[in-house]
Parts: C-alpha cells; structure tokens; sequence
C-alpha cells in the first residue's frame, strides 16, 4: 500500500464514518454522572448548602434543594439509561435556566470569570438541548422499547425509524 492511498483511506475512515449511536450514548453517560456527581455532593452537604439554597418559586430553601436533588438523580439515571429521554431532559434543562439565572442575578454577577461556576449551567443547556434535538439512539432502552412496540403492530422498523 502507498502512502498516498494510506493517507486516502486514513482521511476517508476518520472523516466518512460516523459514530453516532455511540457518541449519544457517551454523552448521555456523561452529562447523566456529571449530574448525578452533584446531586451526590448536594446531598452530602445537604444542612449546610439548604440555608443558602435560592428560594425557587417560593418552595423554601429546604423545598427547591430537594427538589433539585431529585431532578438531578431521577433524570440522570433516565438519561443515561436511555429511557423517556426527551422527556427526562426538560427538568434539568429549566432546572439550569433557573441555575443560571440566580447565578447572574446574585451578589456579584459581574465578577464571574471564565473559572468560576458561573458558566457550568451554560454547558448543561447546550447538552441537554443537543439531547432533546438528536433524541437517545440506538444504544438506549427508548430505542428497544420502540422496536418492540413497533413489532407488535407488524410493521417494518425500516419505515418507522429511518433517523434514528
């Protein structure tokens, strides 16, 4: 083989193919510990993070750290596993709009730099948005359990999934 037709077939493998249902799958695994990580330290420290924990729509302190706890582990164990995907991330992504917004509306939202936290609810949304648009793939409990539903009905998946 020449270098000329290595550099071909290299160029055409790295670029052409594509991974798709595997980087879903990565990214839902990863946006899901990267979460639950949080949820995890949240808890830990639930005593001491509750009293400065904003107040969201007047649930209290106490309230709204619950319940973020509770988006941040149910959903992310959904998301990861791939089941109700789409629908598993529209908690987190209003929980991080909400996140964001208490961020840039605190104390001193002008000395947010590009190391602080500040810009972690920012990432979020692009991941969970790039979610809700691509949906799950392939390699997801959503994906098998609409094959099953789509072969009791006797149809083709060919007709039935043909993005995904």
């Amino acid at each position: 083989m020449s270098i000329k037709s290595f550099i071909k077939t290299f160029y055409i493998r790295t670029t052409g193919y594509s991974y798709t249902n595997l980087g879903r799958l990565f990214l839902r695994l990863f946006v899901g510990i990267m979460l639950v990580q949080f949820a995890v330290r949240q808890i830990a420290t639930f005593h001491a993070v509750a009293p400065t924990f904003p107040d969201v729509i007047g649930m209290g302190s106490e309230a709204s750290l619950a319940v973020m706890i509770c988006i941040e582990t149910i959903c992310s164990i959904f998301i990861m596993f791939g089941f109700l995907t789409r629908l598993m991330t529209i908690p987190p992504f209003v929980a991080m709009i909400i996140a964001e917004y208490h961020l840039l509306h605190g104390s001193s939202p002008h000395m947010l730099t590009w190391q602080s936290q500040g810009y972690l609810p920012i990432m979020f949304l692009g991941i969970y948005f790039f979610i809700l648009l691509v949906g799950p793939g392939k390699i997801s409990v959503d994906y098998f359990t609409s094959l099953h539903l789509i072969h009791s009905d006797d149809k083709s998946e060919d007709e039935e999934l043909e993005e995904v």
